[in-house]
């Protein structure tokens, strides 16, 4: 029988030339899209760190946890708009299983 919920994680980090209410839209626009498609939304965020590489010649980056229940179409749908999002450096998805 097929899996019809998984928790997952996701760890995404934020270019940190956007301002603090730039940075704080895109968070609020993630952690909405979760609760629209997901259930037990969990979001923590762990502010700027140094990188370990640069990236696009940046040294930091503001660095965001979320954790998620919900279906396998969700996630891929999330990294896709993570993907066309300006702003966002790196993200990754992690299924943590049931």
């Amino acid at each position: 029988m097929a899996k019809v919920s998984a928790k997952y994680e996701v760890v995404y980090i934020v270019n940190p030339t956007k301002s603090e209410e730039e940075t704080a839209a895109l968070v609020a626009k993630f952690t909405a899209l979760a609760e629209q498609h997901a259930s037990a939304v969990e979001v923590e965020e762990w502010g700027k760190r140094k990188l370990a590489y640069e990236i696009d010649d940046q040294t930091e980056g503001y660095y965001v946890l979320m954790s998620f229940s919900s279906g396998a179409e969700f996630p891929a749908e999330l990294d896709r708009v993570f993907g066309i999002t300006d702003g966002i450096m790196r993200s990754m998805i992690v299924c943590r299983g049931e």
